[in-house]
């Protein structure tokens, strides 16, 4: 057995497909099927249900269990062995929500890759549920996002505090209001966020509480999306308030005050408990947790 294989079961579990996990992998088809031929002999048991679609039999699948771990301690070799060069360096891959990515990411980056250019950076957008989801299965880094649940799972730390804020176009009936309450929103057309972001899950648990069926007219999934439906006037939206900065400063959203939303909310960053962290991933995180939280909800 070696890890080339493991990685060819790894591949073909995930495209379902021989040729396609050659494809990945720059390897042949006929190479694909004897490097789990090989595995397959060796532990004298069938891995691969060939079929279409591709899938594992029972003990393949619980052949990857162990392969996934045997080739998380190999990339955690590697990290620790780049280690040994004393120059930041390696890969980060970095979850968070579309709004963060555009509003808070850019200054924290800019100063970040100019002091380690040797340290690479991906950024996943995705819901703010799903952050922390990504970080503890490890398809992600480290996450940036609300914090509203503890996870023993997870170390999380807070960076700043956001709220969530009432908005409407200039062209909405109610874009003259200094503030509002939240009874008064019951018949007015909302965009929301999807179900599954948490902002979405705050703002529901408040209309429940006030015993209000909202009026929704569109859902999306994310706070970008939901801003460019408010500016042209199809609904009122709450969002998050540092996601509406340049708007509020263009002109083209008018934010209501609505004193039932005006709970503060951390924004932290998460990482994996009981994970390696490489040199580029501790200084990403060291500078991170050392920044005022002025540099992070600073408008200019």
């Amino acid at each position: 057995m070696n890890i080339s294989q493991l990685e060819t079961l790894l591949t073909i579990s995930k495209t379902m497909s021989f040729r396609k996990a050659g494809e990945l992998l720059n390897l042949t088809q006929p190479a694909v099927s004897a490097q789990i031929k090989t595995l397959e002999e060796e532990f004298k048991t069938v891995l691969i249900d060939r079929n279409q679609p591709v899938t594992l039999t029972d003990h393949g699948q619980v052949f990857l269990e162990h392969a996934e771990k045997i080739l998380l301690i190999v990339e955690e070799l590697k990290a620790k062995l780049s280690d040994l060069n004393t120059t930041p360096q390696g890969h980060i891959l970095l979850g968070t929500t579309s709004s963060i990515a555009i509003q808070i990411l850019p200054r924290v980056l800019s100063y970040f890759q100019d002091q380690f250019p040797l340290i690479k950076t991906t950024i996943h957008t995705m819901p703010s549920s799903q952050v922390t989801a990504s970080v503890e299965n490890g398809s992600i880094d480290i996450g940036i996002s609300y914090l509203f649940e503890k996870n023993p799972n997870l170390h999380s730390s807070t960076l700043y505090y956001d709220t969530f804020e009432l908005v409407v176009s200039p062209e909405h009936p109610l874009s003259d209001l200094k503030h509002t309450t939240v009874e008064a929103l019951k018949d007015i057309p909302m965009i929301m966020l999807a179900p599954d972001t948490l902002g979405r899950r705050f703002v529901d648990k408040i209309f429940r509480q006030y015993n209000i069926q909202p009026n929704i007219m569109m859902e999306l999934s994310s706070s970008e999306e939901v801003k460019r439906m408010v500016e042209i006037n199809l609904g009122a939206a709450v969002v998050s308030k540092l996601s509406i900065a340049e708007e509020l400063r263009r002109g083209s959203l008018k934010m209501i005050k609505v004193n039932e939303l005006e709970i503060s909310h951390p924004v932290g960053v998460v990482y994996k408990s009981g994970r390696y962290l490489n040199t580029a991933m501790q200084q990403f995180l060291s500078d991170l947790k050392g920044m005022p939280e002025h540099q992070f909800i600073s408008s200019e």
